[in-house]
């Protein structure tokens, strides 16, 4: 009888079973490249659902997890990683790799400069261009990350053979893995991510507080609810995404207001053909923009 391949991951261990981390484990467990998984988590009830739905296979705390596991995803919002950072660092087995799955990357690595010293090459910041407004372990799915992209922003200390493995990790869940400077990453995604919940949540906010919200919502169709579905993500989540990529997110908000003072004023001195030809500009860029992403 032939040995049995060794997976990528021997043992996985994923802090926060949600969507992202959950994903993650259901993805490797399904293409036959992880053995082990361990979770960690805040609220036994996840935990306990993970494991019925077989996202994990045990439960741990963070020290246990620190001393088992090969790969630790931390799928936790931004604002949790120092203290999870603080206690997986003096217990790391050393050759095991950290990384994250969180949605800014210049404050994430520098917390884990603060919170890792000498052990700082363990850990390689990533982030997958991936979700939904649903959360939960419920919510994971092994094809989340097919054909999805996933940025790693590897440190200066980051040994190359932990980004080459990394890669390989991401690659066996089905996604594309670019490389990119940190920063880079936080000015890119506050204006193709951080910025569009930002402005569906304060349209949301906005008609929830008319007096007649109630009729309006009753009303409202399909473009409604494309335009405001990401609002309903995690509030715990975006905030600490707005917080840690605040100038950034500043940044793309005066753009942005700059922009919709220029259809303001195609309104308040009307002027059919300047609005028509914002109209049309923007309708064409995203015609644009469906046509190549169909074809990535």
């Amino acid at each position: 009888m032939s040995a049995q391949p060794v997976p990528l991951v021997p043992v996985l261990a994923v802090v926060g079973i949600g969507l992202i981390g959950g994903s993650f484990a259901a993805a490797l467990r399904r293409a036959g490249q992880v053995g082990r998984v361990l979770g960690v988590g805040r609220r036994q009830a996840s935990l306990d659902r993970a494991l019925a739905l077989g996202l994990i296979d045990e439960v741990v705390d963070l020290e246990q997890a620190a001393r088992r596991a090969d790969l630790i995803l931390l799928a936790t919002p931004v604002g949790a990683m120092r203290a999870a950072l603080e206690a997986l660092g003096p217990h790391l087995r050393p050759e095991a790799l950290v990384t994250d799955a969180g949605s800014t990357k210049a404050d994430v690595a520098a917390i884990a400069r603060a919170a890792l010293g000498e052990r700082l090459r363990q850990f390689l910041p990533g982030h997958p261009i991936a979700g939904s407004e649903m959360t939960g372990p419920e919510a994971a799915h092994p094809a989340l990350y097919h054909g999805r992209k996933v940025v790693l922003t590897p440190l200066a200390e980051t040994p190359v053979r932990a980004r080459d493995w990394l890669t390989r990790v991401w690659e066996a869940c089905g996604a594309h893995v670019l490389l990119m400077d940190a920063e880079r990453h936080d000015r890119v995604l506050a204006s193709i991510s951080h910025l569009p919940h930002l402005l569906a949540a304060a349209y949301m906010a906005q008609v929830s507080r008319e007096g007649d919200a109630d009729l309006r919502l009753s009303l409202a169709g399909t473009g409604f609810r494309d335009f405001t579905r990401i609002a309903a993500g995690s509030a715990e989540v975006w905030r600490d995404i707005f917080l840690s990529n605040r100038e950034s997110v500043l940044d793309e908000l005066a753009a942005f207001e700059r922009v919709l003072g220029e259809l303001r004023k195609t309104l308040e001195d009307p002027d059919p053909r300047a609005l028509e030809a914002f109209l049309e500009q923007a309708a064409l860029a995203r015609r644009l923009w469906d046509g190549r992403s169909a074809m990535t």
